[in-house]
């Protein structure tokens, strides 16, 4: 990222808060030894590690014995599902909704390829669950039910109550990618009605390389790596310079959680407004629906998300497509074709995420930078009706 450029990519990373940074260093320094040692030095560490687990719980809304700490939201992920199978061989049944994360529905694909049956539940045209869907896919064979908190491209949040309640009434499991929840919104593990829920720390400026998987209490979850760490949940030698920068980015998050979603919310609606307000077919994907307070996923007419996000970031402005590239060019999201839009409209959406140090300068500069570098383009398109 060029110095001085508006970074407006939040949900994608962050910058390492400097709680988390001071935490990591101190634990290197301090509490290098490995926490599974029974001399003073691994005691000492595993201290370390104990303080930073309750700390982490605290902030999800969980108990300590719940929380399993892994490489990140992926390796979560792929535990909850592939251990819910196992764990439930007469079920065998996954429902996941149409839009999760694409390295979630990389591994259902994996495994309807293997012979498990893969359900995926559709979302309307602004991304919301379709709950009448869910109630006819999930089943008493349905090991388990896979739904993200809220959409990572789009923003939109899932009915998790209602979602939880469907599940509990056959029998099934409910795991809750939870990664864009943190920082984001309120997220109370206890409350939530899920089994299971994954996070990482990197989204509020912990590093990358650690996050968790919650374990409901008594859930028979069997490991995905082997080993006697982490309550034989998790084997091998924990990160320990990680959770503890985990643990602080949590503290640290909690302690403005309130006036960060407020002052997030107002910024995200002024820039939606001011983009409409000041180019031609500009169209907010999924603004009908509950969104996360820092998400705005916009088309800009007719004008690809390659060639926007090209302009704004010759322009200072550093924003994000859901479409991933590859050799063949930009394939169309995942996200938007589930919403109902074409191929051609599911290569057009930009995302727009902030995060807790975006100013209001920034929003600014962006507006600015937007209608210098797109008003020119937009003037000889003519935008594709919704």
């Amino acid at each position: 990222m060029s110095a001085g450029a508006v970074y407006l990519d939040w949900n994608a990373t962050t910058p390492v808060c400097d709680e988390a940074l001071a935490e990591m260093l101190d634990t290197m320094r301090h509490a290098w030894a490995n926490p599974s040692s029974t001399h003073a030095p691994g005691q000492s560490a595993r201290r370390v590690l104990a303080d930073a687990r309750t700390r982490v719980a605290a902030f999800l809304g969980a108990q300590a014995s719940e929380l399993v700490f892994t490489s990140g939201a992926t390796e979560a992920n792929h535990q909850a599902v592939l251990g819910a199978l196992a764990a439930r061989p007469t079920r065998g049944r996954l429902v996941l909704s149409a839009v999760e994360h694409p390295g979630l529905l990389a591994l259902a694909e994996r495994l309807r390829a293997a012979g498990t049956p893969v359900d995926l539940i559709p979302v309307d045209r602004e991304g919301r669950l379709d709950l009448w869907a869910a109630h006819a896919l999930i089943g008493q064979d349905t090991a388990l039910v896979s739904v993200m908190g809220a959409n990572n491209e789009t923003g939109v949040c899932m009915p998790l109550a209602a979602v939880a309640e469907l599940a509990q009434a056959r029998g099934a499991w409910l795991h809750v990618d939870a990664t864009q929840l943190p920082g984001k919104a309120p997220l109370n593990f206890a409350a939530s009605g899920a089994d299971l829920m994954s996070v990482s720390a990197h989204k509020i400026g912990g590093p990358k390389g650690v996050g968790a998987l919650l374990v409901s209490k008594g859930l028979p979850l069997p490991p995905l790596l082997s080993g006697r760490q982490e309550r034989h949940r998790r084997g091998g030698t924990e990160n320990l310079p990680g959770i503890a920068g985990f643990a602080a980015a949590c503290q640290r998050s909690a302690a403005t959680l309130g006036a960060d979603l407020e002052r997030m919310r107002t910024l995200r609606d002024h820039l939606e407004q001011g983009l409409q307000r000041a180019l031609p077919g500009v169209r907010v994907l999924g603004q009908g629906a509950e969104r996360l307070c820092n998400t705005s996923c916009i088309s800009f007419g007719e004008l690809g998300a390659e060639l926007v996000l090209t302009k704004l970031e010759r322009a200072g402005v550093i924003a994000a497509s859901g479409a991933a590239c590859s050799a063949g060019g930009t394939q169309p999201s995942h996200v938007l074709l589930a919403m109902g839009l074409g191929e051609p409209a599911a290569r057009r959406g930009v995302r727009f995420s902030l995060g807790r140090d975006t100013t209001a300068e920034d929003i600014a500069a962006t507006l600015a930078a937007a209608d210098a570098a797109l008003s020119p383009l937009l003037a000889t398109t003519q935008p594709e009706p919704a």
